[in-house]
C-alpha cells in the first residue's frame, strides 16, 4: 500500500516578502496624513507693517482763530503853560485816563511750507509759514473830566494788525504716524497805532504810526500721518512784538498844543488746524 501524500507548506521566504509588502503600503498611506499636520503645526506670519517715515519736504494750508491784545500808555506834555490849550492839572488826567489795554478775536487762514529730517524717534524740522487776518484791539475812556477846565473828554487808543509770518525750527517725537513737537523761532507782523482825542471846549488830538514788526513766536503741536503724502496737524502759537510809540499834538481854539504821545506793544495767539502734503 502506498502511503498517503501531504501538502508541502511555502516556504519561509515568501512570509517574509508578504510581511515587507505590507509594510511598505502602510508606510505610503501614513506619509500624506503627516505632511498636512506638520503644515498645520507651521502657520504662515504675515509681513510687518512699515513704521512711518517723517522724512522729507511738505506744503500746505492752515485755518483757525486768533486772538490779539495791547497795552496802551498816553503821555501829554504841558506846553507853554500861558497859551497851551491844556493847563494845570488837565495834562496829566489825560495821559493817566489814556493808559489801559484791549485785545479782540478774529479768524485767519494761510500756508505753510517746510521740511523735516528724522534718526530714529527723534524729529527735527525748519518751517516758514503766512496767515492773514483782521486784528484791532480797542481801548476808548469817555467818562472824564479835565479837573482845570472842567471840560468833559474822550480819548482813544487802538492798534490794527493784518497778518502773522514765522521762520522756526520744530523738534520733537515720533511713534509712526503720530509726532508731537514744540516749536520757536523769528515772527513778522504789522502795527497801525492811532490815538484820538477831543473835549467839549473844541480841543482836539491825535497820533498815528504805522510800522512793520519783528518779534519772537514759541507753540506746540501733534501731527498725524493721515496716508503716505497726506498729514493732518493742530497747533497753537504765542508771538510777541514789541513797542510802537506815536507823536502828535493836542489843541484848541486860539491856543498853542500840547504835546501827545502813546506806546502800545502786540501780542498775538493763533490755535489752527493744517492740512499738508508731503513730498
Amino acid at each position: 500500500m502506498s502511503s498517503p501524500s501531504k501538502k508541502a507548506r511555502p516556504p519561509a521566504r515568501k512570509w517574509l516578502q508578504a510581511a515587507s509588502l505590507f509594510a511598505a503600503t502602510l508606510s505610503v498611506a501614513c506619509r500624506p496624513n503627516a505632511t498636512v499636520a506638520a503644515d498645520m503645526a507651521m502657520p504662515m506670519k504675515s509681513p510687518a507693517t512699515p513704521v512711518y517715515q517723517w522724512t522729507g519736504c511738505y506744503a500746505g494750508i492752515n485755518g483757525g482763530g486768533g486772538a490779539g491784545s495791547s497795552d496802551f500808555t498816553n503821555s501829554v506834555g504841558a506846553g507853554d503853560p500861558a497859551t497851551a490849550w491844556l493847563k494845570g492839572l488837565d495834562p496829566g488826567e489825560v495821559s493817566n485816563d489814556g493808559t489801559g489795554s484791549a485785545n479782540n478775536s478774529f479768524w485767519l487762514g494761510g500756508a505753510q511750507v517746510g521740511c523735516n529730517w528724522q534718526s530714529g524717534t527723534v524729529v527735527v524740522g525748519l518751517e516758514g509759514d503766512y496767515d492773514t487776518f483782521r486784528s484791532t484791539s480797542a481801548f476808548f475812556n469817555n467818562t472824564n473830566t479835565l479837573p482845570t477846565s472842567g471840560n468833559a473828554f474822550v480819548i482813544g487808543e487802538s492798534l490794527k494788525s493784518d497778518y502773522l509770518a514765522t521762520v522756526r525750527p520744530r523738534v520733537g517725537i515720533a511713534a509712526d504716524r503720530n509726532f508731537a513737537y514744540i516749536t520757536g523761532g523769528v515772527a513778522f507782523s504789522n502795527a497801525n497805532y492811532a490815538i484820538s482825542y477831543s473835549d467839549a471846549g473844541g480841543g482836539v488830538g491825535s497820533a498815528s504810526v504805522s510800522k512793520q514788526l519783528t518779534g519772537w513766536v514759541a507753540g506746540a503741536g501733534w501731527e498725524y500721518a493721515l496716508a503716505d503724502h497726506w498729514t493732518l496737524r493742530f497747533e497753537y502759537l504765542y508771538a510777541a512784538f514789541p513797542k510802537v510809540t506815536a507823536t502828535g499834538f493836542i489843541t484848541g481854539p486860539a491856543a498853542t498844543p500840547n504835546p501827545l504821545s502813546g506806546t502800545a506793544n502786540l501780542v498775538l495767539q493763533d490755535a489752527r488746524a493744517g492740512l499738508n502734503f508731503k513730498y
